[in-house]
């Protein structure tokens, strides 16, 4: 395993040993109405994707994630303005973002503007946070005040949590203040993932646990124009698919992993424990957790320069100048996904069950 985990990507896929994956399940699911959240990269790229296909993503819930085309195709600016500000390097003011999305929108690279505006926003931010700081949330915020009426907006500010997911479906979740990996902690008595959901779908039946579903292990190269090692994405993404939803007519959320969480780092930690699950089978929602990998410049087999070393959502434009629009490579590929999804319904075959095997697998197939 030392051997493999330092060879490229590419050459990491010939010494995998995997589970199958299937194609991703046609559920006649309806892809009008689609709900996006995130955490950090993840975070960032729910509002990219909401920002650029606002005629079909009815809202987003974001934890420590920034404004729309924060970074600017910068990743100085991604590690500055968009995460720790100070000085003059601060992130775009409403005004700024407005600007460049309208000019995004004219020329038809993005959704027109107009679709955002029946949109409903969940935001939290943890005080413990110094890997986003408060200001990057509050400067979402201003954006999304700009935008939407004040009620569609929640924003929960947590003094005390990290830079983490917060959820109470993982009973090996981190300390509330942590900021280390799997990234998920624990805070009692508030269930973050509910709130979110509640609060973009409007009231809701209480979660089931455990949650009366499968989740599908497929393949998403065929959603990726070209080589999917070089996009930074996994062969491998997942769905949680309730079991009600088997025959269609269910809504779709898709789930945007922070950096250092996809599979391949932490196995099926986030998928099993973020906290959507338990909410999604009692409410007829189909959840998308599509996956990145790492990637280290040139790979063998891969002739485009890729740097993306913490597995992050492309939201500085790592795979490409179109990154925050209908046209960025991994933009593409999460809306074909969710168009699959919305295809007449066939059958479901479940993943394998989590446990140490599965999760080594993984991470040999994808991490570096």
């Amino acid at each position: 395993m030392k051997f493999h985990s330092r060879l490229p990507a590419c050459a990491l896929l010939l010494f995998a040993a995997s589970v199958a994956a299937q194609p991703l399940p046609r559920l006649a699911a309806t892809t009008n109405d689609v709900t996006v959240s995130g955490i950090s990269s993840g975070g960032y790229m729910a509002v990219q994707f909401q920002v650029a296909y606002s005629s079909v993503v009815r809202g987003a819930g974001i934890v420590a994630g920034g404004p729309y085309y924060c970074a600017e195709g910068s990743v100085r600016r991604a590690l500055g303005n968009c995460m720790a500000p100070s000085g003059k390097d601060l992130p775009p003011t409403p005004d700024e973002t407005l600007k460049t999305a309208k000019q995004l929108a004219e020329s038809g690279r993005i959704d027109p503007l107009k679709h955002l505006q029946d949109d409903r926003v969940w935001l939290l931010a943890g005080g413990n946070d110094k890997t986003v700081l408060p200001p990057v949330m509050d400067a979402l915020d201003a954006f999304y005040r700009a935008t939407l009426p004040g009620e569609a907006i929640s924003f929960v500010k947590v003094p005390e949590a990290g830079h983490a997911m917060l959820s109470v479906a993982d009973p090996q979740a981190n300390a509330c203040p942590t900021s280390e990996t799997p990234f998920i902690n624990r805070w009692e008595d508030f269930d973050a993932r509910g709130r979110l959901l509640a609060h973009l779908l409007g009231p809701l039946q209480p979660a089931v646990t455990p949650p009366a579903g499968e989740v599908v292990v497929f393949d998403q190269r065929p959603f990726v124009a070209g080589r999917a090692i070089d996009a930074s994405l996994a062969n491998e993404g997942y769905a949680f698919v309730p079991a009600s939803c088997r025959n269609g007519g269910c809504k779709v959320h898709v789930a945007f992993h922070g950096c250092l969480q996809n599979a391949g780092e932490i196995g099926r930690r986030f998928v099993d424990g973020a906290g959507y699950n338990g909410w999604a089978a009692s409410n007829r929602i189909i959840v998308l957790y599509p996956q990145t990998v790492r990637r280290y410049g040139f790979a063998l087999g891969c002739l485009k320069w890729v740097f993306n070393p913490k597995g992050c959502w492309d939201w500085w434009g790592y795979a490409g100048a179109d990154y925050h629009t209908r046209d960025g490579v991994q933009m593409r590929a999460i809306r074909a996904m969710i168009e699959t999804l919305g295809m007449p319904a066939q059958a479901v075959q479940s993943a394998p069950p989590p446990g140490p095997g599965t999760s080594l697998v993984l991470k040999g197939r994808l991490a570096m």
